[in-house]
């Protein structure tokens, strides 16, 4: 061990699942913990700013409240007095000309009320009529995995993937639903996709709405959980290192060495056992010696890029233009942005003369779009918001925010190139991975996958060697 009294465990990337796992190691206390990452800041995705003098996020900017694991690490963070909840979550869809409302009912964008579709407006007529022949096709047969696309094609028809289901699919992974995947990211379809009619299918597996919130916030942002996660590990003693890149990852013994640093000044670090909290690619070639297997399988997930477009406004300027919590674009529309988040519609903590607004810029395969310089992208946001919603007041303040390599793709077999992963992980009882690149990209997914990394090595520690 590389300690007399405690042993070490190196936890490499401070996203929001690396500090959600050394945060679990630290609550442990039984092993020293140190964090290494690249960058100079932690938190990952999860970053907070200012526009126009107010804090805002300008990453991911909400927690899934159904979900525990978010939640509860607010709750032990000590800031479950300032959760907050959005104030509306009636989104809109661009499609065929004019703002439509999303059909009630729909499970992350597939419908389950065909009324309800045709009223919205979303697809034509036609397209309604379409897919009201899933109620009498016989059902579709799939081997193993299969596209998002593939599948709600065959049985709702291309409008419905197009127009609905890749807009909601986009805000979350930038992705397309030609490649993305049925069981990876749509598991409550994937689990029904052979039962005939997927409408009547998706009707009776949907349980009854929770009376209780969806999503949760915090005033200023919920960039404040890695701030406060980050400060409480400090407070804790454990070491977390900035701008400290690992370069190589070697076995020494029972342990592991830990090349950190620039490439022309490294230095070495020991550690008994690492949790791997850095995306895919990085994480491949750390493990290139360690495991070649797992290295192989992590070198074949993409990513997508995106940026992120906020804008404020004085709120007498815009305020007959807003409409709901926002709106998504179909791919289809050929427009540089794919959604508009009305974010001081949504929260009522934002002051009330200003209206600030987040449009998401980028999908996958479409990095040119992002080769553009901040001021071209910001006039071609602004010039989408005018067409779209009618907002063409001239902003008060306006930022883009770069997210290169952001979104991994789970593209068709993902679950199952997760499981050989994990799989060849396995075997190195000192060795954990985490991150979005898995089973989640979501802020409580990620903490999910941080905690159980953590409790893997915790385990494998205490139980003595390989």
């Amino acid at each position: 061990m590389t300690s007399s009294s405690r042993p070490t465990v190196a936890v490499v990337g401070a996203g929001i699942a690396g500090l959600a796992a050394a945060y679990e190691l630290a609550c442990d206390g039984r092993v020293a913990v140190v964090v290494l990452e690249g960058s100079p800041r932690t938190g990952g995705k999860v970053l907070r700013g200012e526009i126009a003098g107010t804090s805002t996020d300008l990453g991911a900017e909400s927690v899934l409240a159904r979900r525990p694991e978010g939640v509860g690490l607010i709750g032990a963070l000590g800031l479950a007095d300032d959760v907050v909840h959005p104030a509306t979550l009636q989104a809109s869809i661009w499609s065929r000309g004019a703002l439509r409302p999303l059909p009630a009912g729909h499970v992350m964008g597939v419908p389950t009320d065909l009324r309800a579709l045709a009223a919205s407006g979303v697809v034509s007529r036609a397209a309604v009529a379409r897919a009201a022949l899933d109620r009498v096709l016989p059902a579709t047969k799939r081997a193993d995995d299969t596209s998002v696309a593939g599948f709600i094609g065959r049985r709702l028809g291309r409008a419905v993937v197009d127009r609905l289901v890749e807009p909601l699919l986009g805000g979350v992974y930038a992705g397309r639903a030609d490649q993305l995947s049925l069981c990876a990211t749509l598991p409550g379809v994937a689990a029904v996709a052979e039962s005939g009619s997927l409408l009547r299918a998706l009707r009776s597996a949907t349980p009854a709405a929770s009376s209780g919130p969806v999503f949760a916030g915090l005033p200023g942002g919920v960039g404040r959980v890695p701030e406060a996660l980050t400060k409480s590990l400090i407070d804790w003693g454990v070491d977390v290192r900035l701008n400290s890149t690992v370069r190589e990852l070697r076995r020494n013994g029972v342990g592991w060495q830990l090349v950190v640093g620039a490439a022309a000044a490294p230095t070495a670090t020991t550690a008994d056992a690492v949790v791997l909290a850095v995306p895919a690619a990085p994480a491949s070639r750390l493990l290139a010696e360690v495991s070649p297997a797992a290295a192989a399988e992590l070198g074949g997930i993409e990513y997508a890029s995106m940026a992120i477009a906020t804008f404020a406004f004085s709120r007498s300027s815009v305020e007959k233009g807003l409409r709901g919590s926002g709106f998504l674009v179909p791919a289809v529309e050929k427009r540089l942005i794919k959604a508009a988040t009305f974010s001081s519609a949504k929260w009522d903590w934002y002051p009330r003369d200003l209206v600030v607004v987040r449009c998401s810029i980028g999908r996958f395969g479409e990095a040119a779009e992002l080769q553009r310089d901040d001021r071209e992208l910001i006039g071609h946001a602004r010039r989408d918001l005018a067409s779209i919603a009618g907002i063409d007041a001239e902003p008060v303040d306006a930022s883009i925010t770069r997210w290169g390599g952001a979104l991994p793709q789970y593209a068709v077999g993902h679950v199952e190139r997760v499981a050989r992963i994990k799989s060849a992980i396995e075997t190195i009882s000192s060795l954990a991975i985490c991150g979005a690149a898995y089973d989640g990209v979501g802020i409580p997914a990620c903490i999910a996958s941080g905690q159980a990394a953590a409790t893997r090595v915790l385990t494998k520690l205490r139980g003595g060697g390989e």
